[in-house]
């Protein structure tokens, strides 16, 4: 099997930028695509005559099953073949399947079309780690996976937005007639909106050139070395103490995260009276502006705590941040007024966003070339098994069966954050120590690289 030796320095230029920012354009156009569904919950539950337990699977668990565990041998190619044609061609697929919940009549095909649009987006995170991390230093691999996470807040907002936009636009059509597929519905029309220009974006992430491979594990000879996926597991279990509790602390965060996506638009038109483009406008405006400001702040309190001497620095980050997270998130959906309740949105939004940028890197820099993909896999595995899943359905099953309220949703968003935010702060605190321990190793990685 043919082996490369290390590469020379990083070559700082606008192409590393451009591929950031396209990148970042994906990752924002994934998120539209999946967080749609959150603004057509009453027309999709009146047309298809389902429950909101019916319609959380389809926005968690039809969307996580295959993006999460179709993740991980993506995540396998990834860290061996080329990753921008595997991000191409993943955006294309999803964008398709998007566009076709347009043509769905039920909630098994919508179901169906919804996994999907999971097996497509599985194509992107982990690929897109792995070649940021071979286009950036290690120094600016952390700003640059923030800047990359702000797809994240910026889709998310842009997905009630734009989103918001849509569905009034199209409100007052009962039914559309479109060429090859005949009469649709409003909340289908959307669909086709906003799935088909990701097409587009396939092709020129498909001419990104694909870079040399930097920061592996080195043989005896000094060479790069081939890692079999039983020595992958090896690597990761004899340091399961942060390659696992590291996930499991994101995927709690991830509920909390994937659950207020979900519902909380529906929270403000069920609580408050607002309509479906008032939410979405509400929701989305607060996202777009506070999120992306919580990811850069975030990224530069990270390093500030790192310069100071703190190994730890992007653990420690997120504990803190998780800490302040649990206050707003379970006040937030308790106020009597909409007003404050976006009071309290806000600082929940920046503080949600604040520690991506740590969270995406962090793994990144302490992790081997040859496993990243795949490690980053490893954590969305979690994040949405566990997050999307739980934040999604965890939400309905307390309103539909324990509450049995539809108004009784701020209640059911309240005791998913207060749970879920404790058991990320008690979780990441075990997880301090082995990241000290694992930047030292990187570190002397690095050096034995560089000697070679």
């Amino acid at each position: 099997m043919q082996r490369s030796k290390p590469d020379p320095p990083h070559q700082d230029g606008w192409y590393a930028n451009f591929v950031l920012g396209t990148l970042l354009v994906a990752y924002i156009f994934s998120y539209i695509d999946r967080n749609i569904l959150a603004l057509l919950v009453g027309p999709i539950r009146l047309d298809l005559n389902i429950s909101d337990f019916e319609v959380s699977l389809l926005q968690g668990p039809a969307f996580a099953i295959f993006y999460s565990t179709m993740a991980l041998p993506v995540a396998h190619l990834a860290d061996t073949r080329r990753r921008t044609s595997i991000i191409a061609w993943g955006i294309a697929f999803w964008s398709a399947t998007t566009a076709c919940c347009g043509v769905a009549r039920s909630f098994g095909s919508l179901f169906l079309l919804r996994l999907g649009v999971g097996l497509g987006e599985a194509a992107l995170s982990p690929p897109a780690a792995s070649l940021l991390s071979d286009y950036f230093q290690p120094r600016q691999l952390p700003r640059a996976m923030a800047i990359f996470s702000l797809g994240i807040s910026l889709g998310t907002g842009m997905s009630f937005l734009i989103g918001g936009l849509v569905v009034e636009m199209v409100a007052g059509m009962s039914q559309v007639s479109l060429p090859l597929v005949g009469d649709v519905r409003s909340w289908q029309l959307t669909f086709f909106i906003i799935g088909l220009p990701g097409l587009l974006l396939s092709v020129l992430v498909y001419s990104i050139r694909e870079p040399r491979r930097r920061g592996g594990l080195l043989d005896a000879d000094g060479e790069l070395e081939i890692i079999a996926p039983n020595e992958t597991l090896r690597f990761l279990m004899h340091r399961w103490r942060l390659y696992v509790s590291f996930p499991v602390a994101t995927a709690f965060l991830g509920i909390f995260g994937y659950g207020m996506a979900a519902w909380y638009p529906t929270f403000l038109i069920r609580t408050y009276g607002l309509s479906t483009g008032e939410a979405g406008t509400l929701f989305g405006v607060v996202y777009v502006i506070f999120g992306p400001l919580g990811t850069l702040f975030g990224v530069r309190l990270a390093e500030r705590l790192q310069a100071s001497g703190y190994r730890d620095a992007h653990v420690r980050f997120i504990l803190l941040a998780s800490c302040g997270l649990w206050v707003f998130g379970v006040v937030g959906p308790l106020m009597p007024s909409v007003e404050l309740a976006c009071v309290m949105l806000v600082p929940a939004v920046f503080l949600k966003s604040s520690y991506l940028g740590s969270s995406a890197s962090a793994m990144q820099l302490v992790t081997p070339n040859q496993l990243r993909a795949q490690v980053t896999a490893l954590q969305i595995f979690f994040a949405n098994i566990i997050g999307m899943t739980v934040g999604a359905s965890g939400i309905a099953f307390l309103t539909d069966f324990v509450f049995a309220d539809d108004q009784a949703i701020r209640y059911s968003l309240s005791w998913i954050a207060g749970l879920t935010c404790l058991f990320a702060v008690l979780t990441l605190m075990t997880c301090l120590k082995p990241y000290a321990r694992a930047v030292d190793e990187a570190e002397e990685r690095a050096a034995s690289t560089e000697l070679s």
